[in-house]
């Protein structure tokens, strides 16, 4: 039985995410979908409004939907997992989650697999799609309906 953990701050969550964690479904017996909560960013959504939408998101699929603050390496360890699993959209992206990898199989063995975006998400970030979505451009062929309408509510919200 392989457990694998898909780390990420899915603030908001991408169709680039979703498809990533649709491929670890098809590899891996159970998945575990960790939200990191990092207290030095301000995330436009917090940490309990991110796992509702991720479980929305899945809720037909057995994954476990968690979040944490510290260190990734503990909190795999706690839960156990085999393997992190880590999306990639550029070169760009490989050379700092290389390095991550590194230091998290040297803090605690478990190994790093790197899974590459479809092309048609390659682009994609959360950070762009926010930015996008502040100004009222569409986003909705970015993230899932859901999400759509999360952002388009927070960002009336602040008007």
């Amino acid at each position: 039985m392989t457990v694998a953990l898909c780390p990420g701050s899915f603030d908001p969550p991408t169709n680039g995410h979703i498809d990533v964690i649709r491929r670890c479904l098809g590899i891996f017996d159970e998945l575990v979908i960790a939200i990191v909560r990092n207290p030095s960013k301000t995330p436009l959504f917090d940490a309990a409004e991110r796992v509702a939408m991720i479980e929305s998101l899945f809720k037909d699929d057995p994954v476990e939907v968690d979040s944490f603050e510290g260190l990734l390496v503990e909190f795999a360890q706690q839960k156990r997992v085999d393997v992190i699993v880590k999306g990639l959209r550029a070169v760009s992206d490989f050379e700092y989650e290389l390095q991550m990898a590194q230091m998290n199989e040297t803090l605690s063995g478990i190994s790093t697999l790197f899974v590459p975006t479809t092309p048609e998400n390659g682009f994609l970030s959360s950070s762009l799609v926010k930015e996008v979505a502040r100004f009222g451009g569409p986003v909705d062929t970015m993230v899932p309906a859901l999400v759509a309408e999360a952002l388009a509510k927070r960002f009336s919200d602040d008007r």
